[in-house]
């Protein structure tokens, strides 16, 4: 798999420059795999360049809108998880079906599907989330689910981070088209270059980094705990496998300086199935480890000093 975005370090919206497109600083050009995607664990995202797997021989029109309207059998769940910002929700899931799929983040047959398997799965995590916290969003794509969460929940200030300059670009414009500047911005680069900052902009932290099928837990942990404020939370979405993930790599939590990983299942009640979230709470601040340099040698291949 092979990315010709080019990623660098950016901010919009509260606290960074002012809303538009991402400013450019020192560029990276991004060859090989997306680390912040596995290739059987995207929920039906199509992150690729070139060849779109989800699309058909008969999906060749142009997205239809309204696909994206609120199945009737979800209305009640999707009133109760957003609220009185349900309208905005609604935009935000016509965005996803019509220029989210013309720009690829979106598989197309996941666009009848936008309501049941990504809004509402995503606006669920919200009840594991404190009053007016600050939340980063790692590996946000199209905005899931920290778009999401800024939607339904108005009280938090949400920071998406996204490496590749398409996907940033299309946050940046949802961001502004829907009003939501004064609570969400966008940061164009890595998560270790968040964690770190770069070229003037960051560090971040905050009270609760969110995550939506983007690594196994060990990789995922290592990538955002970093993030998460001292005594905050990692909430990873997963699946069917988080009990087994958890088995496997809750030795290389507890290095990372996480406390044992805890499954919970939100909107139990409201939609089916319940969203899967794996809660990481950050007890301990571990640096990383540090790398010693390689020892020098002669032309002859010999150590000086010898």
């Amino acid at each position: 798999m092979t990315h010709d975005d080019t990623t660098a370090d950016a901010v919009t919206g509260p606290g960074g420059t002012p809303p538009g497109p991402s400013p450019v600083g020192s560029r990276r050009l991004v060859d090989g795999p997306d680390p912040a995607v596995q290739p059987d664990d995207t929920d039906g995202l199509e992150l690729t360049e070139g060849s779109n797997p989800a699309v058909g021989p008969d999906d060749t029109d142009g997205p239809d809108p309204a696909v994206a309207a609120l199945p009737p059998e979800l209305a009640e769940a999707a009133s109760s998880l957003f609220g009185e910002r349900l309208d905005l929700a609604a935009a935000y899931a016509e965005v996803l079906a019509t220029d989210g799929v013309l720009r690829g983040l979106i598989g197309p047959r996941e666009a009848p599907r936008i309501w049941e398997r990504h809004l509402l799965n995503c606006a669920a995590v919200a009840e594991r989330i404190p009053e007016g916290a600050s939340v980063l969003d790692v590996g946000s794509g199209a905005g899931l689910p920290g778009l999401v969460l800024a939607i339904a929940r108005p009280d938090l200030t949400v920071t998406l981070v996204e490496p590749l300059a398409r996907r940033t670009s299309f946050l940046v414009e949802v961001v502004e088209r829907l009003g939501l500047t004064k609570t969400v911005r966008v940061f164009r680069g890595r998560a270790d270059e968040a964690a770190t900052g770069s070229n003037g902009v960051g560090p971040f932290s905050a009270e609760i980094v969110t995550a939506r099928a983007v690594a196994p837990l060990d990789r995922l942990s290592a990538w955002c705990l970093p993030l998460v404020a001292r005594g905050g939370r990692l909430l990873a979405m997963k699946g069917s496998s988080a009990g087994d993930e958890i088995a496997e790599h809750a030795g290389a939590v507890a290095k990372l300086g996480g406390g044992e990983p805890k499954v919970h299942h939100c909107g139990v009640g409201v939609i089916e199935p319940p969203a899967t979230v794996v809660e990481i709470v950050r007890e301990r601040v571990v640096k990383p480890p540090r790398v010693k340099p390689a020892s020098k040698r002669t032309s002859g291949g010999r150590r000086r000093g010898r």
